[in-house]
């Protein structure tokens, strides 16, 4: 993709976003009646974005009646969370309710910002009946292990012999005792046939149980059964999403992607009811929450969690995806590395953030619901996920978009800080280090 036309007109569109209870009022008047928003993120690492986010959020659950948060992340680690929120877990605070929340990256749901809101919904929810309260899922997929074990321990509660059943057709996975990538290697190299037969068996007999599992208790029972089959789906979608990896990024990414959207789909239909549809907020990257017609990762094929709501919600979907220019941010330099606190480079020339750091405003809404002239224009887009490597950061984290076909809306902050992680450690509190300008980017 060539860089596009001029952007016309940019400093008219925006509206100001102001401290203050009325601060997203423009972008709730945006929504309407729409049933899925998606809520996205410049980096998984960014306190102000992951505060404005949440802000928004409690307006859509206090004034247009959402009833479910769904997250970029595993299912079992956020349904403990739920079940806090819910109230109908033994945790005593929301810090034990995030701490499933073990591997890499736990900052990105362990920090003060998550918790804030978590000790929120929590606090609104217990004054509502169960039937009014809103529900906090995961919509990722890389809990390979944690959901077997979650499918077993239902079934052990419900129906002893069928988890010994289901442990039998887990046990295929006991050749390779970590987790879901070194299933995925041991495949590719032949040194283990693929469990896909045993989980599709497991997937299709708890699913043929449903009838007699939800007789017995009503609401709680449908909602446990829920949980199971949702974490039943979930081992069927990463033992294939795993297998994936070793033969390309784009086969991996839009089974992880579809996955994303078919979990959303399951929660709009368990959660409406009698008082109609169910709302739900999605929270994740705008790699995920953009719409990859618009960029030129999908020209290559890769498609997304955006594109796949608007398609199945073409009229009740809102896509809002969220920049910054500078600041810090909460990164690992490698995958499995460390939290640190790192520096943003400023935004790149000729990309949509450098266009917003010239604006007036330093805190914003761009509606673009309406398409603009130049809905058209091709710029640079960055994002920034768990990694952020300044040293090669054109190559690793800049990409070309059409930014106002990718959202229904942008939310810019100019400059924000890195979140703070719940376990600080003594590499993130010496972070902010001075910036270095490599050369050849």
């Amino acid at each position: 993709m060539s860089p596009g036309p001029e952007i016309e007109g940019l400093d008219r569109l925006i509206v100001p976003i102001e401290e203050g209870p009325a601060a997203h009022d423009a972008l709730l008047e945006l929504v309407g009646d729409r049933r899925v928003v998606l809520l996205g993120e410049a980096s998984h690492g960014s306190a102000e974005l992951y505060r404005e986010r949440a802000h928004i959020t409690r307006r859509l659950i206090e004034e247009r009646g959402f009833t479910a948060v769904a997250v970029e992340a595993d299912w079992p680690d956020a349904y403990r969370v739920n079940r806090y929120v819910r109230g109908e877990s033994s945790d005593p605070d929301g810090v034990s309710a995030l701490a499933d929340f073990r591997r890499f990256p736990s900052w990105m749901w362990r920090n003060t910002e998550v918790l804030e809101f978590v000790e929120w919904l929590r606090a609104r929810n217990l004054q509502q009946p169960p039937e009014a309260r809103a529900g906090f899922y995961g919509v990722d997929l890389y809990s390979l292990r944690s959901s077997m074990e979650a499918v077993v321990d239902y079934l052990q509660g419900v129906d002893p012999a069928a988890a010994a059943q289901a442990r039998m057709r887990y046990g295929c996975f006991d050749h390779v005792r970590a987790e879901g990538p070194e299933y995925g290697h041991a495949v590719s190299l032949d040194l283990m046939v693929p469990c896909e037969n045993e989980v599709v068996a497991q997937l299709i007999d708890l699913r043929h149980r449903s009838a007699d599992l939800l007789a017995r208790d009503g609401w709680a029972a449908r909602d446990e059964f829920f949980f199971a089959e949702r974490n039943a789906q979930l081992v069927h979608d990463a033992e294939r999403y795993y297998r994936a990896m070793y033969r390309g990024r784009i086969s991996s990414w839009n089974l992880r992607d579809h996955h994303m959207a078919d979990t959303v789909d399951a929660l709009v239909t368990h959660l409406s009811g009698r008082d109609g549809p169910a709302k739900v907020v999605v929270w994740a990257h705008n790699s995920h929450v953009g719409d990859a017609r618009a960029t030129e990762l999908g020209s290559h094929g890769e498609l997304t969690l955006g594109q796949l709501v608007r398609n199945r919600w073409p009229d009740d979907a809102m896509l809002v995806g969220f920049t910054t220019d500078t600041g810090t941010v909460t990164a690992a330099s490698e995958w499995g590395g460390p939290a640190e606190r790192k520096r943003v480079r400023p935004a790149m020339a000729g990309s949509w953030e450098s266009a917003f750091h010239a604006l007036p405003e330093e805190r914003f809404l761009l509606p673009l619901v309406d398409p603009p002239s130049w809905s058209s224009a091709v710029r640079l887009e960055r994002a920034i996920g768990v990694i952020y490597r300044p040293d090669t950061e054109r190559v690793s984290h800049w990409f070309h978009a059409r930014m106002a076909q990718q959202f229904d809306a942008v939310v810019h902050l100019d400059r924000t800080s890195a979140v703070e992680p719940l376990e600080r450690t003594s590499l993130w509190d010496r972070g902010e280090a001075p910036e270095t300008y490599p050369t050849g980017l």
